[in-house]
């Protein structure tokens, strides 16, 4: 069985309203938990301990003003999940694994991003399923299980933000905190019909919170409705926007770098590429060969600075995240500032992308479902040919979902709230096509 997924919006006004209350939108969130076929939504609940935060909330005084008439802020009230790499006092924060929950013991203190929830009166629901050390994009896990998609026995989430999906479809969460450093919010929101926002690099705070690669990791949502996009922008911002940039031009890629899609998943990108011109943008295809280079510059720096997030642990995850962290302690450092240089110079093109087009949009998935129980030895690599580009240039991005897969789009750094405002109007052009149609 699943439920629907919730409307922020919604629910937040219903709270606002008195028609229901924060504790009893916990029940009925903690009644749904890991509903998923693989029962490991979560990897840590503590049901006596989320309704006393419910409770809590409930206590904070009403006011005035604000974005839902009482004075609280957006999230108040409303049950959210946390990605198992973010501390939160009393809780083990496992990454993932066994073994950092063993070595690491019980949190003492909340990172920022449980901090932030907590003091905004938003009430977490548990501390979600990844990929052992968010080092992987298929939600497979061997010591907790791989996670299953709530409603789709044989389909992965995908990941590492794979637990963070599933609250959102088993409804134990109206959105989800997941992170994204080569593609873990976007690529597992397009496979499970989900939008999911990547924070611009830099935005938001990962103290308390388990870093992958710094050079990348950023921090994300996952979330039903596109539309409701610019309710969670400001989560990760401690200031408002200078101003609100007005887009008028698309970077689109062609049929030669979409040579893997599967068909629906293209005829899914060309259906967004219109609505978005409906809008009044116009598209422009350009010539990407040139991010051919993207993953042999990516995954070195990745797997070099894991490995030393790691370095002496390397035997006690599964053998192919061991054979990538012993391959990311073998770059030599003249290696390593070579790619470097490298880097900066793909991030300059891509600056200079955004410059002339604005926005970027491609497929967030080039598939639209990765079976349970498959051989995904190169399906890392395939869907990271998508999503590391905008990596790479510390972009925000949004995975706008469709009938089939989703597409995402990117603008330039710290474009954020503009760019989310974009894609609630391109989420109600969507909708607004389909019943058109």
């Amino acid at each position: 069985m699943t439920v629907p997924p919730a409307s922020i919006r919604i629910l937040r006004s219903a709270l606002a309203n008195g028609l229901t209350t924060p504790t009893r939108l916990a029940e009925t969130a903690l009644a749904n938990a890991n509903r998923n076929p693989s029962r490991n939504t979560y990897l840590w609940q503590d049901p006596a301990w989320t309704m006393r935060e419910a409770e809590r909330a409930e206590q904070m005084p009403r006011g005035e003003g604000g974005p839902f008439g009482d004075g609280r802020d957006i999230l108040w009230g409303l049950p959210i999940s946390v990605k198992d790499c973010f501390d939160l006092a009393g809780a083990p924060t496992t990454c993932g694994t066994n073994f950092y929950r063993d070595t690491n013991g019980i949190a003492q203190s909340d990172s920022w991003i449980v901090e932030r929830l907590r003091a905004r009166g938003a009430v977490i629901t548990g501390k979600t399923h990844l990929h052992p050390l968010a080092y992987g994009i298929t939600g497979e896990n061997p010591e907790f299980g791989d996670c299953l998609q709530p409603g789709k026995d044989g389909a992965l989430t995908g990941g590492s933000s794979s637990g963070a999906c599933a609250s959102v479809m088993e409804g134990s969460a109206v959105a989800a905190i997941g992170t994204d450093t080569g593609g873990s919010v976007r690529a597992p929101a397009a496979l499970c019909g989900l939008a999911g926002y990547r924070a611009s690099l830099g935005r938001g705070d990962w103290r308390g919170g388990a870093h992958l690669s710094q050079s990348f990791d950023t921090l994300g949502w996952l979330f039903a409705d596109v539309e409701e996009a610019p309710l969670l922008g400001a989560f990760f911002a401690d200031h408002e926007p200078v101003h609100m940039h007005a887009y008028g031009r698309f970077a689109i890629v062609g049929d030669k770098f979409l040579h893997d899609c599967e068909p629906e998943i293209a005829d899914q990108y060309r259906a967004a590429i219109r609505d978005l011109e409906a809008l009044g943008l116009r598209a422009t295809q350009i010539d990407v060969d040139w991010w051919s280079a993207a993953q042999e510059i990516f995954a070195p720096i990745q797997a070099w600075e894991a490995a030393g997030l790691h370095r002496g642990n390397f035997e006690h995850f599964e053998a192919v995240i061991r054979d990538r962290l012993e391959w990311g302690a073998r770059i030599t450092p003249n290696e390593i500032a070579g790619l470097r240089q490298r880097h900066e110079e793909f991030k300059s093109r891509m600056d200079e992308l955004f410059a002339q087009h604005e926005l970027l949009m491609l497929p967030a998935t080039p598939v639209a479902n990765l079976a349970a129980g498959a051989d995904h030895s190169n399906t890392r690599a395939r869907l990271l040919r998508y999503t590391i580009p905008i990596s790479l240039a510390g972009a925000p991005a949004v995975t706008i979902p469709c009938n089939t897969g989703g597409v995402q789009l990117a603008a330039a750094r710290n474009q954020d709230e503009s760019l989310l405002q974009l894609v609630a109007l391109l989420g109600a052009q969507q909708k607004a096509s389909a019943l058109n149609a």
